[in-house]
């Protein structure tokens, strides 16, 4: 009962904190070695404008994205922390979003039609889920034939490296601190066994330690 209790707490706090996260300034957060964007901004700018019919965006947190889409698209959020679902409805609102759906489950288990979707969304996501081949199979399975997965996750440095070392050393109280997320997975590996089309991303980095290299890229069924 004490250790349900604490988790609650956790949950509670994240979602405030994720809420507080919605108002920083994407402009200000510089990306190295990125070819086509200068800031987050332009990122998530660039990925989102073109957003048509039926997004899925896996944990959607407490809605740091919603700014960046068209207001006419039909958005589901699959989140998993229900006390971030009031959060979303808010920033939703605030964003003249009108055809939302919040569902509380997990990437693992999409409660969602085969080939139902055109656009699925992760930003920062891949990196906590607790298995991340099924959750790839089940974005996969989703999406409708020629349908696209948007993906700008920070993954795992080089092998070797000194940041790859203070990621292995730091993961068991890293995992505990921020709802699961592993700071040295190796996410596009994982992504290029799980059978997309085609699959096209890029390499860059954030100016925050531990968690400053990334990928951002394009999976097509």
């Amino acid at each position: 009962m004490q250790f349900n209790k604490i988790s609650e707490v956790q949950k509670r706090l994240f979602a405030w904190g994720m809420s507080k996260a919605n108002q920083a300034d994407d402009s200000l957060i510089q990306l190295k070695n990125h070819q086509n964007c200068a800031t987050m901004k332009d990122l998530k700018h660039s990925f989102f404008k073109q957003l048509q019919g039926t997004v899925l965006e896996i944990g959607p947190g407490a809605g740091a994205n919603l700014s960046y889409y068209p207001s006419n698209i039909n958005w589901i959020g699959i989140e998993p922390n229900l006390f971030m679902h009031y959060y979303l409805q808010q920033e939703a609102q605030k964003q003249g979003l009108k055809n939302i759906k919040l569902c509380q489950g997990s990437a693992e288990n999409i409660p969602l039609e085969d080939n139902s979707i055109d656009t699925v969304i992760s930003t920062h996501v891949l990196c906590s889920v607790h298995d991340l081949t099924d959750s790839l199979m089940e974005i996969k399975r989703v999406l409708k034939p020629n349908g696209q997965f948007l993906f700008i996750e920070h993954i795992a440095a080089t092998r070797g490296s000194l940041t790859r070392k203070v990621q292995n050393m730091v993961k068991p109280v890293w995992k505990n601190l921020f709802d699961n997320c592993h700071p040295n997975r190796e996410t596009w590996s994982v992504l290029e066994k799980v059978g997309f089309t085609n699959i096209n991303y890029q390499h860059f980095q954030l100016p925050f330690p531990i968690i400053s290299p990334h990928i951002a890229g394009i999976a097509t069924k």
